[in-house]
């Protein structure tokens, strides 16, 4: 069962809960999958039945088409909120990292084609892996986050790429579903999302560019 974990190896004292998703806040990441550039964030939500460390590996569903990677910035939740928030959102952030949300791409295709939910598709058993958290005292709002796989890069954005910035991504999420502590916030992924394959290797790294700090992660796809 996942539980989230600090970056010094320490469990955080939050339940794991659920993971509210944004979709296309990155205009090339819309652009790639041609999908109009939206209005208002795209938000949907992930159990906690989706959620996994990235030390567990990466297990795809091998009989519904491609799975995809999509790398996004996290941020772990440390104070309930319901409703418009009262006050900075981002007094709401407890820790930062990063995420892979899986995505079974040819049946989300099928699934929009036929006006249905993304939910088959996006929020399966194990389709949000997690790094450990990095304390939100210890990190900026300047941050880079890239994806390689087996050593070629494959994604990389800043913060300011993003086209709803964190503040009313929280404020959006809590009016939308409420926030609970221990909830997951992911923020949208870059463009160059693309497919896995057997025995991938993935390196995750984020990069404070104010304070020059980095951290890294690794997982594998399983088979």
């Amino acid at each position: 069962m996942y539980e989230h974990t600090w970056q010094n190896g320490d469990k955080v004292a939050l339940p794991a809960t659920k993971a509210i998703c944004v979709g296309r806040n990155y205009q090339a990441h819309a652009a790639e999958l041609n999908n109009p550039v939206p209005e208002q964030p795209v938000l949907f939500m992930k159990p906690d039945t989706s959620l996994r460390a990235f030390a567990e590996n990466i297990h795809r569903p091998t009989d519904r088409g491609s799975c995809h990677y999509e790398m996004e910035l996290a941020v772990l939740i440390g104070h309930s909120s319901s409703g418009t928030i009262n006050g900075d959102p981002m007094e709401l952030v407890a820790g930062y990292g990063l995420a892979l949300d899986l995505t079974l791409r040819d049946l989300q295709k099928q699934l929009q084609q036929a006006g249905k939910p993304w939910e088959r598709a996006k929020a399966f058993a194990g389709s949000c892996l997690l790094s450990n958290w990095i304390p939100a005292g210890e990190v900026s709002q300047s941050l880079q986050l890239s994806l390689h796989i087996n050593g070629e890069l494959r994604q990389q954005a800043t913060t300011a790429d993003m086209i709803f910035a964190l503040p009313q991504l929280l404020d959006e999420a809590s009016q939308a579903f409420d926030l609970r502590a221990g909830d997951v916030l992911l923020t949208g992924t870059p463009a160059g999302v693309g497919a896995l394959a057997d025995h991938d290797e993935l390196e995750l790294s984020l990069l404070d560019r104010q304070q020059n700090k980095s951290w890294q992660w690794h997982t594998r796809v399983a088979r």
